[in-house]
Formats: C-alpha cells, structure tokens, sequence
C-alpha cells in the first residue's frame, strides 16, 4: 500500500520476472534505485548489468533520468491508489573492447565490389 511519502515499486526485467514489489520513499533517487537493483540482480541471469551505467528504468514509456528523484519523474500515483507501479529494466548490451574484437581471429574478407564502366 503506497502512502503520501512512499509509492511500491516492482522491476520487470528482460525475461517477464520481477524484482520486488518494495516500499521506496518519494525522495529516492533513480541512481539509489539502480544500485539497488543492481546489488539484488539474480546471480542466474546471464548478460546482468556490471555497473549502473548499464542499467535503465523506464516508467510509463519514459527512461528516468539518474538525478531525478521518484516525486520528480512524475509516476502515475493516482492511477491506481494502493498498487504497485512496475517499472521495466533494460540492460544495456555487452560490447566488446576493439583489442577484443581483434582476438576473435575473424577472418577478414571483402564482401562488396564497386565496379563502375
């Protein structure tokens, strides 16, 4: 039950399981939030987030900025009093370092051709 002060919160993450719901308080800020999810991240999930630079939270279809708190990304509180505001997770890809891309032993080939007459 969300009171004036705090609001529940669950997070769907990329598979359709959540992660909570839990109390925050209005004055949480996105960041604390992401450091939050990232210390409970199910340790069976592959490609989990390493940082909160590789998270994003998006609500109601907007991604909340990380200095924003709750009360500031506007969450939809009045439209369902007393019930819990999903919030989905997006983890941004792994990407591979150039030296790593290059230890990968891909054979180069041309693939295209220019011919002009």
């Amino acid at each position: 039950m969300a009171t004036d002060d705090s609001v529940d919160l669950k997070f769907r993450l990329f598979d359709g399981t959540d992660i909570g719901p839990t109390k925050y308080d209005l004055s949480t800020s996105v960041t604390t939030l992401k450091q939050i999810i990232l210390s409970i991240w199910p340790q069976d999930k592959k490609n989990g987030p390493k940082t909160i630079n590789d998270l994003k939270l998006i609500n109601g279809g907007k991604i909340l900025e990380n200095n924003h708190t709750l009360a500031e990304a506007r969450l939809p509180l009045g439209e369902l009093p007393g019930g819990v505001i999903t919030m989905h997770v997006v983890v941004r890809p792994l990407t591979m370092e150039k030296s790593e891309r290059n230890d990968l032993d891909i054979p180069k080939t041309n693939r295209c051709v220019c011919c002009i007459m």
